[in-house]
């Protein structure tokens, strides 16, 4: 399983993503959250209230969404990265995996 994590500068931006990624089956599920952020950006250092997002997917549309993120994802440039998940509950990556398969 790989979750791939980003963050975005509303909640509406967040969740409009996953639900595109979620139509395309890139995805099987999303969480968006908020929190604060600390970061440098253009020599300054900024604290920003923002909204993270967890994509949950397979290794096989890992790529495709990465780009998909990039295209929709409205920062210049956006954290997108991912982490490998290797202890998941049997049960559900079989529904994980059916969520993204094309449909027959």
């Amino acid at each position: 399983m790989i979750i791939v994590y980003s963050t975005f500068p509303n909640e509406e931006s967040a969740i409009e993503v996953g639900k595109k990624l979620l139509e395309r089956r890139l995805i099987a599920c999303f969480n968006v959250f908020e929190l604060r952020s600390g970061y440098r950006w253009e020599g300054k250092i900024v604290e920003d209230r923002e909204w993270a997002i967890i994509f949950k997917t397979t290794e096989e549309k890992e790529s495709t969404l990465y780009e998909e993120i990039k295209k929709l994802h409205p920062y210049e440039v956006p954290a997108i990265f991912t982490l490998r998940i290797e202890n998941v509950l049997p049960e559900y990556l079989i529904w994980l995996k059916k969520e993204v398969e094309d449909p027959q």
